[in-house]
């Protein structure tokens, strides 16, 4: 029998129950409660876990038993998707703008009223804090100055662990990933974590691989080198950078 972990009397530095414990129904949660501090939240990435809960619910920790995984080779741009990256239509930027971008993500309208009410104020403010601790990454796409879309998640060794996105702009989105990712790869980027499948990331060359395997995955970044000068850093991504592997 499974058994839901309480982490309100514990420690924000405490280990998290052993993610073997997390219930089969629903499926991958394993604890409630806790904060989120920085060190909580490194601890949860660190050990394959993140932290999901509406409005009104306490806070709740998942490591579920299959996850969305992008190999940074295997993502997937279309003909058309290459063509419109060709016209370079907008600027990109990392870590220019991360308190917008994850507000963006909040209140974007959606399908699904109820996506991205999980994106609570407490949730802001823990990413905001964990973006000036240098572990919390944005990118930005501009058009005309404004903010058209994005991304924002957190790094751990060689895994990019993703978060949310928005567009507003046709492939805002979609550049926005292939900018994290062609600009990670160099700095030995592994995987892109992109916890909970769904259709549109199916159609980017998400696949599911099992908790074992990720957690395999998960370690081995965790031995490999973050990206010294992805911390805290301010640089500009042109569109044309994203070019070459997937035209020539």
């Amino acid at each position: 029998m499974s058994f839901l972990s309480d982490l309100d009397h514990t420690s924000a530095n405490s280990a998290f129950p052993p993610i073997t414990q997390a219930l089969p129904e629903p499926d991958g949660l394993l604890a409630v409660g806790g904060c989120l501090s920085v060190p909580r939240l490194i601890n949860a990435y660190q050990s394959g876990i993140f932290p999901w809960f509406g409005r009104n619910d306490p806070i709740l920790w998942w490591s579920p038993s299959e996850r969305a995984v992008i190999f940074p080779n295997q993502l997937h741009i279309s003909k058309s998707l290459a063509k419109f990256i060709r016209k370079e239509p907008y600027r990109i930027t990392l870590n220019m703008a991360f308190s917008s971008v994850i507000k963006h993500c909040a209140t974007i309208p959606r399908g699904d009223p109820s996506n991205g009410v999980w994106i609570t104020a407490d949730m802001i403010r823990a990413y905001e804090q964990l973006h000036q601790a240098g572990h919390a990454h944005s990118i930005e796409v501009w058009h005309d100055n404004q903010l058209v879309g994005g991304l924002y998640g957190v790094l751990v060794g060689t895994v990019f662990c993703g978060e949310s996105m928005f567009s507003k702009a046709d492939n805002a989105s979609k550049m926005a990933l292939v900018a994290i990712r062609d600009y990670l790869v160099p700095h030995g980027l592994t995987l892109i974590d992109c916890q909970i499948p769904n259709p549109h990331l199916a159609t980017l060359g998400a696949v599911t691989i099992p908790r074992r395997k990720f957690i395999s995955l998960l370690k081995s970044g965790l031995n490999g080198p973050e990206g010294a000068s992805v911390k805290g850093s301010v640089a500009p991504i042109s569109a044309q950078y994203m070019l070459p592997r997937e035209l020539n």
